[in-house]
């Protein structure tokens, strides 16, 4: 099956791969997007794992931007990571760089809340607060639908995640506004 790293170990391979402070800043609030999810949406006892994969999603990204959720499927194999691991950070590539399905719903949250996290966090800079902590839907939906604004991150991969947990893509806005409010209050990341 392989091993799960410990928090620890998962962020020394990360730095290991990644130096960019950008990157590491993201992988940080994945992870905590990811386990504030894990209890929201009743997989408590799976917290760390799901922290765990939010942090490596990216793993590949900085080295091997051209052959992301390719090379990070190698190294994670090279490495004795579990397969779990594996297939979750590799299927937020998902028609992307690589066919692999998204078929957990952690998998699905990740595939979702990756983009999007990057485009509320750029909203969020926008803000007199610099914060998620007094932002509304409608300031995000607004920033959403102005195709220029954080044009890297991609509405169609974010719209597709929405439709993969069978979520209106309000809630899905909403809940990850929320998630990033409990990993600003908690980390100070955004």
């Amino acid at each position: 099956m392989g091993k799960v790293p410990t928090g620890v170990e998962a962020w020394e391979l990360l730095c290991e791969f990644n130096k960019d402070e950008f990157h590491l800043k993201h992988a940080r609030v994945v992870e905590g997007v990811m386990r504030y999810f894990a209890r929201e949406l009743g997989y408590g006892k799976e917290e760390e794992f799901w922290g765990i994969v939010g942090l490596l999603h990216d793993l590949d990204f900085e080295i091997y931007p051209n052959q992301h959720c390719i090379m990070s499927q190698k190294i994670l194999q090279e490495r004795g990571i579990d397969e779990r691991i594996n297939h979750a950070t590799a299927s937020h590539g998902y028609a992307l760089t690589v066919d692999i399905v998204p078929e957990h719903e952690m998998e699905k949250v990740l595939y979702a809340v990756d983009e999007l996290t990057g485009l509320i966090g750029a909203a969020a800079l926008m803000r007199p607060s610099k914060s998620t902590l007094d932002m509304e839907l409608s300031s995000v939906k607004k920033k959403y639908k102005t195709p220029k604004f954080a044009a890297g991150c991609s509405r169609e991969v974010i719209e597709r995640g929405a439709q993969m947990l069978s979520w209106e893509l309000d809630d899905l806005l909403l809940r990850t506004i929320y998630a990033l409010r409990d990993v600003e209050t908690t980390t100070g990341l955004v």
